[in-house]
């Protein structure tokens, strides 16, 4: 009986463990169709206001869907056509102007106005180098070939990246067609004693969401805006380029406005594109506009949103673009502030009545 009883708890034991692995490999084999699923829901979440307001008004939800898609798609294509004309006009510029900025790198008198001002470092041994690399990597075919083969590798991502906006799209679609139907069914799984209190939860977290993600994106569109007019101004390289970076940056909350910002006032650093005058003006104007945004903008646009501490912000962005990338840091703060709303209205109330 002991032999048997071994025999049974490791055949059972092996079962369970297969069974985790393989519930593991699944997962990370879907992954991306996960992510899909994430974002189109959080999409779907974020643009629920909208058509509830819509609704409100009358409407019936499909044509409140309509519409709200509709103007989505006007205003992206309406961006597109807009921004995407100047930013391939700059990055072809930019393309002619590489050759001009390495000769400069290159040229002898840089090299002596570095050496003076840092004659610790060997800078004329350095750009040797730098030039000798170079050289080897343009007239070695395997490195050209390799060269090619990369140039392939980003054809097909940004292919499969326009696929995957198209799968998102879609599933947005339907996701915002049928999130009632598919929280009054996750109700249905609820105890009907605690229902009432899970489906309130449940309304005021996907709120939560929904006011931040419009929220988010009304910053990011102020910001991409405000560079676009202020690096014009100081004829910043590239305006309307780094400009659309201010604005993708700004999509992620808090760390995404100072990664964005520290990007353009390195290009504006540049040889030959920037000077270091057209690069502190910069730096200058985008510490005072994170000021405003985090003391005027965001509390006035975010105060029906999300109420999270600041360190936590820091925290969950942080931790949720380590897991997930771009979409991890998107959702950490609303996922955040979820966690904190079960925990002041749940976890904290069961603790005080024992």
């Amino acid at each position: 009986m002991k032999i048997q009883n071994a025999f049974r708890i490791g055949l059972v034991g092996t079962l369970g463990v297969g069974l985790g692995l393989l519930i593991l490999t699944s997962i990370s084999t879907l992954s991306t169709i996960i992510t899909y699923i994430g974002a189109a829901l959080f999409l779907a979440l974020g643009l629920d206001p909208a058509i509830s307001w819509l609704e409100r008004r009358g409407l019936p939800r499909w044509a409140a869907i309509i519409i709200v898609m509709t103007g989505v798609g006007l205003l992206v294509a309406g961006l597109v056509l807009a921004v995407a004309p100047i930013i391939v006009d700059q990055v072809s510029q930019l393309v002619e102007e590489i050759p001009l900025v390495v000769a400069r790198v290159s040229s002898q008198e840089w090299i002596e106005s570095l050496e003076e001002q840092f004659p610790q470092f060997q800078v004329q041994e350095i750009s040797n180098q730098i030039q000798t690399g170079l050289t080897d990597f343009l007239t070695n075919p395997e490195r050209l070939s390799e060269l090619a083969g990369g140039v392939l590798q980003v054809a097909v991502a940004i292919g499969a990246g326009l696929f995957a906006v198209l799968i998102v799209f879609i599933l947005t679609l339907y996701f915002a067609a049928s999130l009632n139907s598919m929280k009054r069914a996750t109700y249905q799984l609820v105890a009907a004693s605690k229902r009432a209190r899970f489906a309130d939860l449940t309304e005021q977290i996907t709120q939560s969401i929904g006011r931040f993600v419009l929220g988010q994106a009304g910053l990011a569109a102020i910001n991409g805006i405000a560079s676009f007019v202020f690096l014009s101004i100081i004829k910043a390289p590239f305006p309307a380029v780094l400009a659309f970076l201010a604005f993708l940056f700004s999509l992620v909350p808090l760390v995404g406005t100072l990664t964005g910002s520290i990007i353009i006032v390195l290009v504006c650093l540049i040889p030959g594109l920037g000077s270091p005058l057209t690069a502190l003006v910069a730096a200058i104007y985008y510490l005072i506009y994170m000021q405003v945004e985090a003391y005027i903008l965001s509390p006035r646009i975010m105060n029906r949103a999300v109420k999270v501490p600041g360190a936590l912000v820091v925290i969950a962005a942080l931790a949720g673009g380590s897991l997930l990338g771009i979409l991890g840091a998107l959702v950490a703060i609303p996922v955040a502030a979820s966690i904190l709303l079960i925990i002041k209205q749940v976890v904290i109330p069961r603790q005080n009545e024992r």
